[in-house]
């Protein structure tokens, strides 16, 4: 079962060339390994250096579709990067499904932070918190000109709150240790990937319940079992999320 690793951030941030060396300084030689990019991002001088490269296709409420039937047959690694125009948590939401249904099993998820294009537009942290609640590793990019105060306080903001993922930098697109990056030990605070956590609910308040229980004089209550949902994937009876973020494209065109 190959290990499938899922490449969250913006577009421009540079997210090819750090998956171009982790494949590089961090798979063993001789190993298969598959880079899956969206169809309507478009080609870059890095792309010769992924190696087999197969194109996907978003569907909206549908998932995702690849060019080939058995996109993971025969690969002992595969990095899945993300549309960075599109919502991630969507895609997050999609990935694991496709996932089941093609035999892979999650290696870690990544997040690569364009620091520059946060660092612009505040309204992005919002964004990039969803990307992170996800994310086992963070990747700190695109720093050329950032302050290092903004830099300090980026991390701080999660660190302070016990998120238990690890930040690294990015530096000429390449990271320090990619062996440390693809080591496939969840790190992420979300528990979407994981098996199924159920909270049991009473059918009605607690007064009601406490009557009920005096009425039925020591019979079993009954109780609901009901998937306790991620707090970002959770969705209103209108079909919008509880928690919604900031739409991506508008920033990267006021680049």
């Amino acid at each position: 079962m190959p290990f499938v690793y899922l490449i969250l951030g913006a577009s421009g941030s540079g997210r090819r060339a750090v998956v171009a060396d982790l494949i590089q300084d961090g798979i063993a030689p001789g190993e298969r390994t598959r880079v899956f990019i969206a169809s309507d991002e478009a080609a870059s001088s890095i792309d010769p250096a992924l190696g087999e490269v197969t194109r996907w296709r978003w569907l909206g409420e549908g998932g995702i579709s690849t060019e080939t039937e058995a996109p993971l047959e025969g690969v002992e690694n595969a990095f899945f990067i993300t549309d960075g125009r599109l919502n991630p948590v969507d895609q997050i939401e999609a990935f694991k499904p496709w996932l089941a249904e093609n035999g892979g099993e999650l290696g870690r998820i990544l997040c690569v932070v364009n620091c520059r294009l946060a660092e612009q537009h505040r309204e992005l942290v919002a964004w990039y918190e969803a990307c992170i609640h996800f994310a086992d590793i963070v990747l700190l990019a695109e720093r050329e000109g950032v302050a290092n105060k903004w830099l300090s306080d980026f991390q701080n903001r999660f660190k302070n709150q016990f998120y238990p993922c690890l930040f690294e930098f990015v530096k000429a697109g390449k990271v320090k240790n990619p062996a440390l990056i693809l080591t496939p030990e969840p790190r992420r605070l979300s528990h979407y990937f994981d098996e199924t956590e159920w909270t049991a609910i009473d059918d009605d308040d607690q007064a009601d319940a406490e009557d009920a229980d005096e009425e039925a004089e020591g019979a079993d209550e009954e109780v609901e079992l009901v998937e306790k949902p991620d707090p970002y994937l959770e969705r209103l009876n209108s079909g919008r999320r509880v928690k919604e973020i900031p739409d991506i494209t508008k920033y990267l065109e006021a680049k």
